[in-house]
Formats: structure tokens, sequence, C-alpha cells
């Protein structure tokens, strides 16, 4: 805690926490970043919310040991469903996905209508239902889990017929509910931003919650003394399966080359 200069530390259950890190990555310049993607048990969304809990519980374990100051949860479902746990169990600052980006939508509605979408084990946590509620009570809430997004996007069809088939699919009664906003609650969805575009219209106004995350971990670091001052930060990726899978989807998501991706067993 005392290290300014120390890493942050971002997990997901695969490569989706990638649009978290390129967020942070670009508003906090100097910081370096440890990122674990646990490639051998993705998606966590189809998991019970007891092994949810063990393996986030695992994935911060894992990240102790380079002496982050600051642990991002970059997996809506691990926020949804293990946020609470983690950080009753752990000393270290650990931020979420939900809360900035629920800040956010909240915000920026208009009618009071919102829609969310994410993976089945996110949707049937309630986690961004009721955060949207507590924020605001008389806002009307609408959810979705799109389970069919994360598999589109890993294997490269986020643009042309198919994943516009898929977003029809799903969103329609969005446009039938008169939402105004969308919340992507899945690291993955901002990738596949051009179909669900194209179904919902240029007048819904599309919440991509890793912008609001990065400005959410940019306030804490500022708030307790904690910027870094690295000139020549570094970024390590870990995966725990398939790592040239990993950087094949990884470089399509950070439009660059990624060079240190190490395979571990945790």
């Amino acid at each position: 805690m005392n290290n300014k200069d120390a890493p942050i530390g971002i997990f997901d259950s695969g490569v989706g926490g990638l649009t978290v890190m390129k967020e942070i990555e670009e508003i906090l310049p100097y910081e370096s970043l440890i990122y674990l993607g646990d490639t051998a048990r993705t998606p966590y969304g189809t998991r019970s919310q007891e092994r949810i809990k063990k393996l986030s519980f695992r994935n911060i374990l894992f990240l102790e040991q380079f002496k982050v100051k600051l642990v991002v949860v970059a997996c809506n479902t691990s926020s949804a469903v293990a946020l609470d746990y983690l950080r009753e169990n752990f000393s270290i600052p650990i931020i979420g996905v939900i809360e900035p980006g629920v800040r956010l939508a909240v915000e920026r509605t208009k009618n009071m209508r919102i829609g969310v979408i994410g993976t089945e084990a996110t949707i049937n946590a309630g986690a961004y239902q009721k955060a949207i509620l507590n924020a605001n009570p008389e806002i009307k809430v609408f959810a979705k889990a799109c389970p069919l997004f994360v598999p589109l996007v890993e294997e490269g069809f986020t643009n042309g017929k198919i994943p516009e088939l898929a977003a029809e699919t799903y969103l329609a009664e969005f446009r039938q509910n008169n939402i105004d906003t969308l919340l992507l609650g899945c690291t993955h969805y901002p990738i596949l931003i051009e179909p669900i575009r194209k179904i919902m219209g240029e007048s819904v106004d599309i919440i991509n919650s890793a912008q609001a995350v990065a400005e959410e971990t940019q306030k804490f670091l500022k708030k307790n003394s904690m910027l870094g001052k690295n000139h020549t930060p570094y970024k390590i990726f870990y995966v725990t399966d398939a790592p040239e899978r990993f950087r094949r989807i990884g470089e399509r998501f950070l439009k660059k080359r990624l060079d240190d991706i190490r395979l571990v067993e945790i």
C-alpha cells in the first residue's frame, strides 16, 4: 500500500477484461499492470455462485504475490456474485465493474428506463438491477442474459449477419420497452458495439462500464495518494490455459501486439 509504483492487478475469467485494462492504460499511463485471465475455467457466467466465489478468491491470492496495490475485478460475473465476499476476505482495495457503470447509466438516462445485458450468472445475481434501484428507485430496469455474445466475440464474429441476428434476438424487447440507456454488463460486449448499436439505434445511450471503471480507479489512487510515477511501466499477462488463443483474441481487443504472456497454474 505504501509503494506507489507497485502494480495494479486486474483479473477476468478470460480475455474480456482486456477492454477494462485498455481504458486503465489510457488514463493511467504510468501504472504497471498485471493481468490474470483464468482461461482454463472460462466462462464464469454459467457456474454456480459458490464456484465463482472460490475462483475469484484464488485469483486475488495469485495477484497478491506481486504486491499489487489495488485489484480491479474486470469480470462482471465475479463483481456481481463475489465482490462483497472478496472485500470481506482481503485487506487490499478492490474495485468491481458494476458500481461505476451503474452510476454512469443512472446519470445518463432521461426517461428512467434502463436496459442491462450480461451473462446468465450476472443477470440472475441481480446485482445491476439492485444497484440501479438503490441509486434511484423510480427507474424501471429491464435485464436480459445474452449467452451467445461471449463465444461470438471470442470466435471473431464481431460484425456482419451472425452477430446482428443474435443482437436482434436478444435486444428486440428492449426497443419495445422504450429504454433510452443500455448498460453493457459484460466486458466482452463492447467488442460487439457496432451490431448492438445497429439494432438499438442511435437514440439509445450505450454504456461501456470499462471507461467508468478506469475513471474510478484513477479517482481512488489520486484520493489515496497512490498514483504511480513509473516512466517505464510494465505490462504482464498471465493465463491459466491456451496462451496463443489469448494472444490472438487479445490483440484483436487491444489492437496491438501482446508480448509478455505467461502460462501459470493456480
